[in-house]
């Protein structure tokens, strides 16, 4: 586990430079394109990385000693809608970049065993599920802006190749936020690229279907963007479903955020 929270840490920087070096050549009127989550624009999607970043560091920072004032998320959230586009796309540079200084930073003791409580689940969790949970944000979303400017854009592959290791270990659980199997009424599995997708009773990503009864052939990127529920036209080109179930059945499953 020590070698996937060093993984998803390294992704999660990949993540922040590309993103990083495309906002700041932004201008006004670029920051108020629609984005690829087609409610928001690009400054809002910005506002929601920063914004979660500034709320999701102070847990890890206390858990490992730092004092850090408590602010409750409704007053964070109006502060940030409150400004304007440009102090929303500066406010996510700072804040992600100091997430990630403050997870960086940590040992490869705190990395294997630290704990941290994110106030809206029962118990204290891994750090790794915070990491993970917070990178298939920052993945999606990073998507959301570049597809703004690019509609050939897809998740950046070494990211989707992380997120599919987390989801079909550590990360099982969101699969169970992100899915609703119950839009299908048969049991199926689907061969997916470096892996396999059962959606039965819950929604499990495995390592391999010996026989799967569906095949969904495209790039690992875009199974990242399906369950996510961005997989849709026209950014969908080259993707096919082949089997027991159509794309479309997909869909359904993964509504998205």
């Amino acid at each position: 586990m020590s070698q996937l929270v060093d993984r998803t840490i390294t992704a999660l920087r990949s993540e922040h430079d590309m993103l990083a070096g495309l906002v700041r050549t932004f201008t006004d009127e670029q920051l108020a394109f629609t984005s690829g989550a087609a409610e928001w624009t690009v400054a809002q999607v910005l506002s929601h990385l920063g914004s979660g970043a500034e709320i999701g560091r102070a847990p890890i920072a206390r858990a490992v000693g730092e004092t850090v004032a408590a602010e409750d998320n409704q007053t964070i959230w109006a502060r940030w809608d409150a400004s304007a586009p440009r102090a929303q796309a500066e406010g996510f540079l700072e804040h992600n970049g100091r997430w990630l200084e403050t997870v960086e930073a940590l040992t490869p003791e705190q990395r294997s065993s630290l704990t941290v409580d994110l106030g809206f689940w029962p118990e204290p969790v891994p750090l790794l599920s915070a990491l993970g949970m917070r990178f298939n944000e920052v993945a999606n979303h990073s998507w959301d802006v570049r597809v703004a400017f690019d509609p050939h854009a897809g998740v950046d592959a070494d990211s989707a190749a992380v997120l599919v290791d987390l989801l079909g270990g550590p990360m099982s659980f969101l699969l169970g936020f992100l899915g609703k199997p119950a839009e299908l009424a048969a049991p199926v599995s689907v061969a997916i690229p470096g892996a396999g997708l059962v959606i039965d009773d819950a929604v499990t990503v495995v390592d391999h279907l010996e026989s799967p009864s569906a095949r969904l052939d495209g790039p690992q990127e875009a199974f990242i963007r399906l369950i996510n529920g961005r997989l849709k036209a026209p950014h969908d080109n080259g993707v096919t479903v082949e089997g027991s179930v159509t794309l479309d059945d997909l869909r359904r499953v993964f509504p998205g955020f």
